[in-house]
């Protein structure tokens, strides 16, 4: 959903606005509000975080924030999920988790909500995908598809058994069919 506003506004202005549930964006100097999750989106999310961070955490090579806010390359976006390698968490002096990450995150997973134009998930991927983001994926669970954006902005299609890509050094195997088996709680 976007936001209308009655002038252009910059990003140091949203940034200084309230937070909104669920979170607003700010990609390409129009504030985007995104989709309330829902059942589906919610447990691929927290799926994803916990796999990810049960193979990355421990041996300090990544770590799965989920709507984690990152400013960087003009825009502030909140992705359902954003990994960072572990060297490239921002620390406070003491060295604490940051609460600001003004980096883009190394890999980005976005989860296509009902009714939610994929044009404007996409768009979020590609200005990742422009600023450093080494990886990006874009479920859709309708259509059982991971679409991945790689570097130079070069996008596949996933599905079924395909072999899903990893951010480098994550000892992870995953399939589009494994992924969408989630959403399957049996009897």
């Amino acid at each position: 959903m976007t936001i209308a506003t009655e002038r252009q506004i910059t990003l140091e202005d949203f940034i200084k606005l309230p937070e909104t549930k669920p979170a607003s964006e700010f990609i390409n100097g129009e504030i985007l509000q995104k989709p309330m999750p829902q059942g589906e989106h919610s447990r691929l999310q927290i799926k994803f975080c916990t796999n990810i961070n049960q193979v990355a955490e421990t041996p300090k090579i990544a770590y799965a924030f989920p709507e984690l806010r990152c400013t960087f390359g003009g825009s502030t976006i909140v992705p359902d999920i954003a990994v960072f390698r572990w060297e490239r968490i921002p620390k406070t002096e003491s060295g604490r988790i940051a609460n600001r990450f003004e980096i883009h995150p190394d890999w980005v997973i976005e989860i296509l909500s009902p009714e939610q134009p994929q044009k404007k998930v996409l768009t979020k991927l590609l200005h990742c995908s422009r600023y450093g983001t080494e990886l990006g994926w874009l479920l859709n669970p309708e259509e059982e598809s991971v679409l991945a954006v790689f570097p130079g902005q070069k996008i596949e299609i996933y599905e079924g058994d395909d072999k899903l890509p990893i951010l480098e050094n994550i000892n992870l195997e995953l399939t589009a069919k494994e992924i969408f088996g989630w959403l399957s709680f049996g009897s």
